[in-house]
């Protein structure tokens, strides 16, 4: 059976690859595996497929002989911290993060409130092979009891990582997605002294990121351009990520957040070796500029869970993606979109400016273009022969690598496309550049592919 496990937990769309007899062999398999008796905590996002994927996780854990605690909606980032605060023996968190509205996905955190490690994945995906039992649909949701005093000590401990440190003064628009945001952020940012307009903040899974959220910016551009403010934020479906707006329209992506919040760490000298995480898809300015202060950037393969990974074997004591997926000490290294929009509306509270101040202070980026080819096959399942051949091409394309070019070629660990990433020091060179490969590796893969 194929690795029924992507880049970060299970994912794929609704009835097609995320099924009610799958979603109830995770709990199962789960369930089974532990030795700790502690409640199994379980939450989900907006989506309309959480209720019936919910009902499948929470019977199989049931059949299993574990208990379970259901949040309801919220986001990712309360599971972990939630295992932890509350010594709870493992969490999942049904959602697709970013994905559009069909999809759905299942996402398992272990005892210390972390990514669960490969192992354990082949521990879950073996017991789900053996497992043989015919499943049943139900032919209606049963509605599941939600507690909510574990989603207010979450919010509180949001509050308390600001140190005391208020708002007031500040005015920030927040962009929920109609996903796990709507549940706490403008709460949050309000009880903080902040003056708060949301937009997309009903609990809507038929529009969860759609057209909106840090995947989509021109919502919030727009609503920046009508309602004068200092700043904004963007999350996506599940909260794990955030990417921040200026009062100008300009884009504080991870990278941008990575390099500012990397530095006010330089200057309080409490960054291990000037050091940060990112992944292979970090722009080439961030690192030069970073490396120009005297600090270290570490290229991970792209998904948190090598971010994290890193920073635990590296002492580092931040990370994150360019996605807007940041990784911190302040909680567990649990990426956290709303927790990191709060500390860069602190620092600008503290420095006394306004996001687009800080902003000019950041990096120059270099030009960057990602293309996507579709392909017509899981990459997964090919052949072995065949996938050698695509990884050896993806090898020499890569090769081609200056002091101010780069190249970088993977498959989605979510769809069935290949992303080819170019940057360069000009826009004409990352064109010309990324025309001639994405065409030439389009192909290429097609001729191997072919021959099967």
């Amino acid at each position: 059976m194929q690795s029924i496990f992507g880049t970060d937990g299970i994912r794929g769309r609704f009835n097609k690859e995320i099924t009610y007899s799958l979603a109830y062999k995770v709990g199962y398999a789960l369930g089974s595996s532990l030795d700790k008796k502690s409640p199994i905590i379980i939450g989900r996002d907006t989506r309309i497929s959480g209720d019936i994927l919910l009902q499948a996780v929470t019977q199989g854990i049931k059949e299993s002989g574990q208990k379970f605690i259901n949040i309801g909606i919220c986001p990712t980032p309360a599971i972990p911290f939630l295992i932890k605060q509350e010594n709870l023996s493992t969490g999942i968190m049904i959602s697709a993060s970013h994905n559009p509205p069909e999809y759905n996905g299942i996402k398992l955190f272990d005892h210390n409130g972390q990514k669960i490690t490969k192992n354990f994945e082949n521990k879950i995906q073996k017991l789900i092979e053996e497992f043989n039992q015919h499943i049943s649909i139900p032919t209606k949701v049963v509605p599941i009891k939600t507690n909510k005093d574990l989603m207010d000590t979450y919010i509180k401990s949001l509050i308390q990582a600001m140190g005391g440190e208020s708002l007031s003064g500040l005015r920030i628009i927040l962009d929920t997605c109609h996903g796990s945001a709507t549940t706490c952020a403008k709460k949050i940012f309000q009880s903080l002294g902040a003056d708060v307009k949301v937009i997309n903040n009903s609990k809507n899974g038929l529009k969860i990121n759609l057209n909106c959220g840090s995947t989509n910016l021109e919502p919030i551009k727009k609503a920046l351009s009508e309602s004068p403010a200092d700043m904004g934020f963007s999350f996506d479906g599940d909260a794990d990520r955030v990417i921040g707006i200026d009062s100008k329209g300009n884009v504080l992506d991870g990278d941008h957040i990575l390099f500012l919040w990397g530095r006010e760490l330089k200057e309080q000298k409490i960054l291990t070796n000037n050091l940060l995480i990112s992944t292979q898809m970090a722009n080439l300015g961030f690192e030069k500029s970073w490396e120009k202060i005297g600090g270290i950037l570490y290229r991970t393969d792209v998904g948190d869970k090598y971010v994290h990974d890193a920073i635990k074997s590296k002492g580092a004591i931040l990370g994150g993606e360019q996605s807007g997926h940041i990784l911190s000490k302040i909680n567990n290294y649990s990426g956290d979109g709303i927790l990191t929009a709060l500390q860069i509306s602190k620092y600008c509270k503290k420095k006394n400016i306004n996001l687009n101040d800080w902003f000019k202070s950041s990096f120059k980026p270099f030009p960057q273009r990602l293309t996507n080819i579709k392909l017509d096959f899981n990459i997964n399942k090919l052949n072995p022969k065949n996938k050698i051949l695509i990884n050896e091409s993806i090898k020499n394309f890569q090769s081609i690598y200056s002091d101010n070019c780069r190249v970088y070629i993977r498959p989605s660990g979510t769809e069935p496309v290949m992303r080819v990433l170019v940057e360069a020091k000009n826009h004409k060179k990352v064109n010309s550049l990324s025309s001639e490969i994405t065409n030439k590796l389009f192909l290429e893969i097609d001729k191997i592919t072919n021959q099967r």
